[in-house]
């Protein structure tokens, strides 16, 4: 089946290839290995490596990928979408603000061409400002930079051989396996200086009539991953290399790109030890049906189906396995069983550590049609509910790398607030006051703190929407778990109660991060 790109906004009306259809049918896979504690903090320095079933950072320290899906390049747009509605800073700061740590790049080999130019974003009012005139590999630049710069890392994946659709294999007669790997090592050579990058996703989705250990090599997938991922390394061997299921394996058939099952026999084997993740999809009854879904025993039967088709990696040691792509529109109670259940396999973050599987989301994007997003369709509303059910298995985010290579630049984004003091009542003996939160900045705001100090007596008998310590006549206040985060030009209030009143009104200061 195909999952849909769906319009969100008319701007991009024009850009009909929008309304193509993204990719296919998906299937799922799992280890022991070093106990998993909880990622240490400033986990995730460096280049990564594997170890058994976890990913380590360059210090030894195992990571974990909890991150979104951000698509687009891989479309007749040839950069991310919702370009048309925000700047990419804001969003990239909203995403690591919900505690999302890695980003998911889907790409064309279009983008590589020089008469390949971007469309659909909007310059106005300074938005996406240090973008106009750039092509597809630039703008890619400047989100890695930016993502970086956020302490997110990047996975790219190359999602289809052009912007017309998916292909079953990782070449079509308009765009060879040859071109396919220069492409692949044009990337790894682009960001070989700038471990913001840590892998490339070799080809999304391959299914029928493509093969794992069969040994033809026109359609054998494990052998073509071999090819693409030593060419890969042979550029920059500190990258992994992530490699997708296919879509049938003896007989056995599942999503595209979810079946695993020929890892046993047939692993991926590469010219650098301890770089291969392996990758699958998993999806609801929102993108397609699946015979466990109408199993008397779902969902308590899908642990067993995860286990058969990817699973077993992990449980076995024998590699990490990352689902870089699971969604729904949480429409119907089967998904929402099936999501709850996918993430209760996926181990918790609080539990587990990094010992865990490695995860993106599909998608931030609310235009996808048969799963829409975390983002709702106005390019900015939270899916709280959709967000709600991955909180569990998020994770710490990385150490910033300060700016990015491959010629891209973050441009200076800035976080800032101001707090405004107001006395709501006074009645001599105690008084209500509230404070206004603004954000003054060029970029969102994911915590806040205000402090003032009084020139009498006061002290603080309540408060709500914050907490807060006073220390003799100081007070400081800190944002709630719900209203920390403050989009650029939002803002957010608290409020409390004081006593004796009379006091005058206190300047106040504001920091944020």
């Amino acid at each position: 089946m195909f999952r849909l790109h769906r319009l969100g906004r008319a701007l991009c009306a024009a850009a009909a290839a929008l309304l193509l259809p993204l990719a296919g049918t998906h299937t799922a896979h799992a280890g022991t290995a070093p106990a998993g504690a909880a990622a240490e903090a400033g986990a995730g320095t460096g280049y990564w490596h594997t170890s058994g079933r976890q990913i380590l950072d360059a210090a030894g320290q195992p990571v974990r990928i909890a991150g979104i899906n951000w698509f687009g390049f891989e479309t007749a747009n040839y950069v991310v979408h919702g370009l048309w509605s925000r700047d990419y800073k804001s969003m990239i700061d909203q995403m690591r603000s919900l505690g999302y740590n890695t980003i998911r790049l889907p790409y064309s080999d279009d983008i590589f061409k020089s008469t390949t130019v971007p469309n659909s974003i909007d310059f106005s009012n300074g938005k996406n400002a240090d973008l106009q005139g750039l092509n597809p590999l630039q703008i890619m630049d400047r989100i890695v930079a930016y993502a970086g710069q956020d302490g997110l890392r990047v996975i790219l994946d190359r999602h289809r051989p052009d912007a017309g659709g998916q292909s079953a294999l990782w070449y079509t007669s308009a765009v060879p396996e040859s071109t396919w790997i220069a492409d692949l090592k044009a990337l790894a050579a682009r960001y070989a200086s700038d471990p913001t990058v840590v892998g490339i996703d070799l080809h999304n989705e391959p299914h029928d009539p493509a093969c794992w250990g069969c040994g033809d090599t026109s359609v054998d997938w494990r052998l073509a991953a071999q090819r693409a991922g030593n060419a890969v390394l042979s550029v920059n061997p500190g990258l992994l290399v992530f490699v997708e299921g296919v879509q049938t394996y003896n007989g056995v058939s599942g999503w595209w790109g979810g079946n695993l099952m020929g890892v046993a026999r047939y692993p991926v084997q590469l010219d650098v030890a301890n770089r291969v993740v392996y990758s699958a999809h998993d999806y609801a009854t929102s993108v397609a049906q699946q015979s466990w879904f109408s199993d008397p025993a779902f969902p308590a039967n899908m642990p067993g189906v995860w286990d058969s088709y990817w699973g077993y990696i992990f449980k076995q040691n024998i590699a990490p396995v990352w689902i870089g792509e699971f969604g729904t529109t949480l429409a119907s109670t089967v998904d929402q069983k099936w999501l709850a259940a996918l993430v209760s396999y996926l181990r918790p973050t609080s539990t587990h550590g990094a010992d865990s599987f490695q995860w993106t989301f599909w998608s931030w994007n609310p235009d996808s049609g048969d799963t829409g997003g975390i983002l709702k369709d106005d390019w900015v509303t939270v899916d709280t509910v959709k967000d709600g059910y991955l909180a569990s298995i998020k994770a710490p985010l990385f150490p910033g790398t300060g700016g990015g290579g491959g010629g891209g630049g973050g441009g200076g984004s800035k976080v800032a607030c101001s707090a405004s003091y107001t006395v709501s009542s006074d009645w001599g003996s105690g008084f209500n006051a509230s404070v206004t939160v603004t954000n003054t900045g060029t970029a969102a705001i994911g915590s806040w703190r205000v402090t003032w100090t009084w020139s009498g007596s006061q002290q603080v008998t309540n408060a709500w929407n914050a907490s807060y310590t006073q220390s003799g006549e100081t007070v400081t206040a800190v944002n709630a778990a719900h209203n920390g985060t403050i989009p650029v030009g939002g803002s957010a209030s608290f409020g409390f109660g004081g006593a004796p009143g009379g006091g005058a009104v206190p300047s106040v200061s504001c920091t944020a991060t």
